[in-house]
């Protein structure tokens, strides 16, 4: 089993490299850690070190440089119009506010089906017809697919406490550590 660990997007994707591909639903397109076999029989082990989404037409680097061509799986979606472009609007608040996935189209929804998504779009006055597609929602405003290269409260040095709000220790030469990187209280 070859293992993944880069993800390559589709404009740098060299089709020479390409030697197998992969159908993904949108969940699967999203995960970290996975075991697949590719359609010709490659046994893939994705390892990535961080969150990303997956789109279709991107590739999967094997350790070895190959790639395999990843497409995005047609899914049960709804399909969400209306005739006031404003009351799309609406719905598309009411999903972010409570963390939905969406696609966005010209004059259309494309959203997970499922009863309490059909209810919610019916409430907005908007019409919810079932359709198959491939799902590329819109990924959060918060996602991004790099390492920002720290951690929330991560001070650059290391020494015998944590750094919590408000804490105390020695200053001055000798402390075991220096304070050129960060001030304290």
């Amino acid at each position: 089993m070859s293992r993944v660990t880069t993800i390559v997007r589709k404009p740098a994707v060299k089709l020479d490299r390409v030697v197998d591909t992969i159908t993904l639903d949108h969940e699967a397109r999203g995960k970290r850690h996975a075991h697949w076999t590719g359609e010709a029989g490659t046994g893939i082990h994705l390892d990535l070190d961080m969150e990303t989404t997956i789109n279709d037409g991107d590739a999967l680097r094997l350790e070895d440089g190959r790639l395999i061509q990843v497409k995005a799986a047609a899914e049960k979606l709804l399909e969400v119009r209306a005739e006031n472009p404003l009351r799309l609007m609406r719905l598309a608040w009411h999903l972010g506010s409570q963390h939905g996935l969406a696609e966005f189209a010209g004059d259309a929804l494309y959203i997970e089906n499922n009863p309490a998504l059909v209810e919610l779009a019916r409430g907005q006055g908007c019409t919810a017809t079932p359709v198959e597609r491939r799902f590329q929602p819109e990924q959060s405003a918060h996602h991004c697919d790099h390492d920002h290269g720290h951690h929330h409260h991560d001070h650059g040095h290391k020494h015998g406490h944590d750094h919590g709000h408000g804490h105390e220790h020695e200053h001055g030469p000798g402390c075991g550590h220096a304070h050129d990187s960060h001030k304290h209280d």
